[in-house]
This record gives structure tokens, sequence and C-alpha cells, in this order.
């Protein structure tokens, strides 16, 4: 299994400290900044490995920058420390942007990265709970991720903690009918230490969500089984922190986050074949030429 970094883990309590005592347009700015900085990452991970889904990692990484960076009570340098917060990503195949996320918080070391995807890597391209620290549940098969999130938000409540459950999904994937029956649980259950993130990027594999299998009206499915739901633009740091730091009810949240596929790179954004295609050396250096403007 992976250690952690001492180094980034206290750059990343730094930052978090900074952002902290900073007012709302530095905060915005510092968000961005570390955003594209993983944005940037995540373009040479996969171009190193040939392989990854940089369209919905792109789409991802600004509510992962803003969980990690801003909201989640955990630490790197004790990721099994019980009272943790516990983030799931059920939308496992874009396992580059959170081992990008991760590295930069100190969950492990940047120099890592260099083996994504490679034969005996513990970074496989689906996130795996017992060779990376920071990764709560294995995923990848899409619809696993919220009901195993329900199950921690019910032992959580058991245990009389004060945790909070954040399990971020694709849009796609609630065309799992899995999703449904752990969301009508967790209405029913009234678990209201669970948010769900639904990167709201309206692309899946090969075609529009509402093509493939219409969601819309989403926000009214969410409420129909029991929970709060807040819509926000999935790439506004301020919006998504506002919505993540939101007074809870009594009853568990859904954030529906509008986002857009490939954002960062002009012609990856909005574009089906970016879902599982692998840039060529000159797109990813005109990729990164763009991030950093």
């Amino acid at each position: 299994m992976l250690v952690a970094d001492p180094r980034a883990a206290a750059a990343w309590r730094r930052f978090r400290q900074d952002l902290a005592d900073s007012g709302p347009e530095r905060r915005r700015e510092m968000l961005r900044r570390r955003a594209n900085q993983s944005r940037t990452t995540d373009l040479q991970m996969i171009g190193r490995a040939g392989l990854g889904h940089v369209g919905g990692d792109l789409s991802v990484l600004d509510i992962l920058t803003t969980l990690f960076f801003a909201v989640l009570r955990v630490d790197p340098e004790r990721p099994d420390w019980a009272d943790r917060d516990r983030f799931v990503l059920s939308k496992g195949h874009t396992a580059g942007a959170l081992y990008a996320t991760l590295a930069a918080a100190g969950f492990f070391s940047a120099q890592e990265l260099d083996t994504f995807a490679g034969p005996h890597s513990a970074l496989n391209g689906h996130p795996n709970r017992v060779k990376v620290p920071g990764v709560e549940t294995n995923t990848g098969p899409l619809g696993h991720g919220l009901p195993v999130s329900v199950g921690m938000a019910v032992a959580g409540r058991l245990a009389a903690s004060n945790r909070h459950v954040y399990v971020v999904l694709g849009d796609g994937e609630l065309q799992e009918g899995s999703n449904w029956e752990a969301a009508m649980t967790a209405g029913h259950r009234r678990l209201a230490n669970l948010t769900a993130v639904v990167d709201r990027n309206r692309l899946q594999q090969g075609a529009r969500t509402e093509e493939t299998s219409a969601l819309d009206p989403l926000d009214a499915k969410w409420r129909s089984f029991g929970w709060d739901v807040i819509e926000v633009d999935g790439h506004d740091h301020l919006a998504l922190l506002a919505a993540f730091t939101a007074p809870r009810g009594e009853r568990p949240t859904c954030v529906i986050a509008n986002t857009i596929k490939g954002r960062g790179v002009s012609f990856m954004e909005d574009r089906v074949e970016w879902h599982h295609k692998v840039p060529t050396p000159e797109q990813i250096t005109d990729a990164m030429a763009e991030l950093a403007r």
C-alpha cells in the first residue's frame, strides 16, 4: 500500500488554512488554480499510460478539488482516522482525477503517478481501497458507490459519529437501478449525514444521457425519493463550497453539479469522443498551454 508524503500533506494543510483566511475571490482563484494543476497532472498521466477517461476526469476535478482542499475532514497522514469524513468516487473510471487530487493532498507521493495503469501499479484504472490511501471502497462497475455510501452513513449513525459521507456519481451512471434503490433507502432512513454529488456533464460513453435514457427532471426525481436538492454550476468553486457546507436538514442531500465534459480544454469540451480517447503528445502540449492561461 502507498504511504503519505509528509511534505505534500503539510502544504495541503497550509493551503486549507490560507483558504479559510482568505476572502471569496481569493478562495475562488486558489481553488481554480489548484484544480487546473490537477488537470495538467491528469493529462500527463493519461498520456504516459496511453489510456484513461480524460473527459470525465476534467469535468469532475472542480468537485474533487473543492471537497479535498476545502471541505472534507480527513488527514492524509492518518487515512484510517476513525472519525474522518468518507469520500466515495462512484464513477470509478475517472480514477485518474482522484489520484491526481490525492497526491496533491499528500496521501501518497506524486512520483507514484508516473506508474498510473502500469504493470503491478497500485494506481489501477479503477481505485482500490487496499492499495491506495484515501480510497474508501473499490469502484468501477457503475451503480455500486451510492449503495455502499448509504451503508457507510448508516454505520456512522449507529456509531454516533459526526462523520459525513460524500459520494460522487456520474449522470449516465444514474441509469443503473441500484442507485434508485439506494436513494429510496437513504430517503426512508433520513440519512442527513449523506451527500450525493452528481457530475451532470450530460454525456456518457457514446452519446448524450438524454438520448440514451432521459434523466430529466433530475431534481424532481431525487426530491421524490426524500432528498433535499441543490443545483449549482459544477465549475464554480464558491457555489460548490456553499452547497457542501450549507446547513443540513433532516434528509440526505443531492448536489446536482452542472458540468462540461472535458472542462478547461476547448477541443475536448462537450465532445462525446473524449470519454475514453487518449490525446496525442501534441494535443497534451496544447491542452496544458490552454490550462496555464
